[in-house]
This record gives structure tokens, sequence and C-alpha cells, in this order.
């Protein structure tokens, strides 16, 4: 796992979604999250199935943020669970072997360590920096990065803010994915800022 890891942002136009997302694959997208928070069921499924049938046209892999009955029904290539969701080894379990289980791990390397005791395929660091979608406490240090290399194997995903100029250091220190939402969806244009993340690595 290495590259740009895209969040859907929590918009209720399905087209409008799916003709950016298709921008962002293009130029590189190395793993879809579908996260809306706020949709109804319905719309939850309906966006779902639109985004994993074009995430396989780009053999992107997708995962689902939070809904592990939704990834079973869609048969998705995983799911991302954070500190309230449905945990690491409950999702590893449900899902099998061979599912993508990411977890959100903030900037607590012993909540990652667990994670990776769990099953979990990947875990996710932050927020580094401000974000413009979400609110949480900036207090995640870069030195994280270097002191879960060295305790830990599972790749290592940045978030919280992410643009293709302040994630550098973060892969210089180890960061083998970048999370972004508001950088490329809110992009003039998406495929290239895609892209420029897509150049980190």
């Amino acid at each position: 796992m290495t590259g740009l890891y895209l969040v859907t942002p929590d918009w209720d136009d399905t087209a409008q979604l799916l003709q950016v997302t298709e921008q962002a694959l293009r130029g590189g997208v190395r793993l879809l999250q579908y996260r809306h928070k706020t949709a109804p069921a319905a719309l939850q499924w309906e966006q779902a199935v639109a985004l994993q049938q074009l995430c396989r046209q780009y053999a992107c892999p997708f995962v689902i943020n939070d809904h592990l009955a939704l990834c079973q029904e869609l048969d998705a290539d995983g799911v991302h669970v954070g500190a309230t969701d449905a945990g690491v080894a409950q999702a590893r379990r449900t899902l099998g072997p061979d599912k993508i289980v990411g977890a959100s791990c903030y900037g607590d390397l012993a909540l990652a360590l667990a994670a990776q005791a769990d099953g979990a395929s990947y875990v996710a660091f932050g927020g580094f920096y401000p974000s413009r979608v979400k609110r949480y406490p900036v207090t995640t240090p870069v030195t994280l990065l270097s002191e879960a290399t060295a305790q830990m194997h599972l790749p290592k995903v940045v978030i919280g803010g992410m643009t293709a100029t302040n994630a550098v250091p973060l892969v210089q220190e180890g960061a083998q994915m970048v999370a972004a939402i508001s950088s490329v969806y809110q992009a003039p244009d998406p495929q290239q800022a895609a892209r420029q993340f897509a150049m980190l690595f």
C-alpha cells in the first residue's frame, strides 16, 4: 500500500461525487474510502454501489468507513474502523483474512500496536494539520511515524489537512499513504491534485 488514499466528502449529489472521483482516479488514487456520516441508508447504498463499480474500472481497492454490514453486502474490498466503530478484531473475524481492515489510531502508538495484533491491514495516524472537514485536536507529532516504523510492520496512513506540500515531511518520515478529502474534491482540477499526491511516491 503506497500512494494517495482518497476519502469521499459528505456530498449528497451522487452524480457530482462520481464525476470528481473519476477525475481523481485518473490522477492516480491507490485506495478509495467511502465515508458519508450523514447520509441515509438508501443514499449510502446508492453511492457505495456506484463508487465500487467505478473503482473496479480503475483497479482501485474500495473500502467503506464504519459500516461493516454494508461492506459485507457489497463484498467491498474492506472496511475502515475508528475508536467508536466495530473493532479491528471483530471486523477481521467477520470479513475473514483476505479483506482490508484499516484502523484510525489518532496520535496513539499503543492503539496502532493493538490494531496490528488484532489483524489490521494498515493504521492511520492524525490529525497532523488542521482540516477543513473534520474537527479534532491537532496534536500528532511527526516523530510518531518513525517510532511506529521501529515497532511495527503495517503500512502507515497520515490524515488531517493534507496537501501535496505539507505531506512531504510525513512521507519522508515513513508514511506509506496520504489520506486526502478537500485537497482533491475541492480542487479546481481534481485529476491534477491527485497526480500531485501520487508524485510524492
